[in-house]
């Protein structure tokens, strides 16, 4: 489609669906009855009798009603399936070519964005979800909740353990109702409308917003972690703050998982590791605490340090020079080695995947 075809495309397109008031009002009320005279849709409607000619003959110029010139003149319905074919067939051609034309704007250029728009914050936390790998820590309103259900289902299906708290717990669905373990690995619910809405997609790609800014309140926000090293802020915030405040479980996942796993929370890994006993061995990706820079460490699990509070999670390994090595999450300034993954198996060390 040349770009004079596309543009006038547009403009049609954009004409035929730009009806005011009246003309609404006057289409839907000739598509209920099948057939009226202008004085009728006057006595149907809030349109004015001088308005109405003007009315009916602007949607006969737009093909969407016919005119029949007796006494009285009849507006007469078009069925809408022949009326909007010829749009419909632009439309599809227009969007195809709009398609061919569209470059995706550059992701990840900025590592923290702020916005202000619901529909953006609401784009980005279904991405946020979509995109986790094998991590998902959430805090979600009850309508979020309903509204992302598809796409946490998926998630769960696909492996990734899901943390999940529903707030305010007042308005969070029955666990009779609502099947927790469908969308969640372990699912709480959290007093409070004053909880931000809040996800974490393996442990840095991260949404924060208040509940405000999802009520279309302009002067509230979202913070947007692009994949950033920054968005284990909120995922220190979320398994600090959040989790360990949610005190009222609303359903937990029973089921038997296998080795290995990969983890983004020391805090999540070093429950499981309780949960489910016996010897492990880790693969750690991460950062040395004293001089700085990457670090991978490998070795069997000797010591497992776990507050009730869920504020301490630490790990000791012993590698195979026989060295004990400490792991501590992000920012960790006590340990050896601040986590970035932790690859957990039974036997041995997992390789891990270039």
């Amino acid at each position: 489609m040349a770009p004079d075809e596309l543009r006038s495309t547009v403009e049609r397109v954009g004409d035929r669906f730009n009806l005011g008031e009246y003309e609404i009002d006057a289409y839907l009320t000739v598509l209920e009855q099948g057939q009226l005279t202008a004085s009728e849709i006057a006595d149907r409607t809030e349109i004015p009798q001088p308005r109405v000619y003007d009315t009916v003959r602007s949607l006969s110029d737009r093909g969407l009603v016919e005119l029949r010139e007796s006494r009285p003149m009849k507006v007469v319905a078009l069925d809408p399936a022949e009326a909007f074919d010829d749009v419909q067939n632009s439309l599809e051609q227009m969007i195809d070519e709009l398609e061919a034309r569209y470059t995706a704007p550059a992701r990840d250029t900025e590592a923290v964005s702020l916005v202000k728009s619901r529909s953006t914050i609401l784009r980005y936390l279904e991405e946020v979800i979509t995109e986790a790998d094998y991590e998902l820590s959430l805090s979600l309103t009850p309508d979020l909740l309903t509204r992302f259900r598809a796409e946490l289902e998926a998630a769960v299906q696909a492996g990734v353990s899901v943390d999940l708290i529903v707030t305010p717990a007042a308005e969070a669905p029955d666990p009779a109702e609502f099947d927790y373990e469908s969308v969640a690995t372990s699912a709480r619910a959290r007093r409070g409308i004053t909880t931000p809405v809040v996800a974490v997609a393996d442990g840095n790609y991260s949404v924060y917003a208040t509940q405000d800014a999802l009520r279309d309140d302009q002067d509230r926000y979202g913070v947007i972690f692009n994949r950033s090293a920054l968005g284990f802020l909120v995922s220190g915030f979320f398994g600090t703050v959040l989790w360990t405040t949610a005190e009222r479980t609303l359903g937990e996942d029973g089921s038997v998982r296998g080795f290995p796993r990969k983890y983004a929370s020391i805090r999540r890994c070093v429950k499981d590791l309780i949960d489910e006993g016996g010897d492990f061995y880790a693969t750690i990706e991460g950062r040395d605490v004293e001089v700085g820079g990457s670090r991978v460490v490998r070795g069997r699990i000797l010591d497992i340090s776990f507050e009730v509070s869920e504020e301490v999670a630490a790990l000791t390994l012993e590698t195979a020079d026989g060295d004990r090595v400490t792991v501590g999450g992000r920012v960790a300034a006590l340990e050896d080695v601040e986590a970035h993954e932790i690859h957990i198996g039974r036997h041995e060390p997992p390789v891990i995947d270039d």
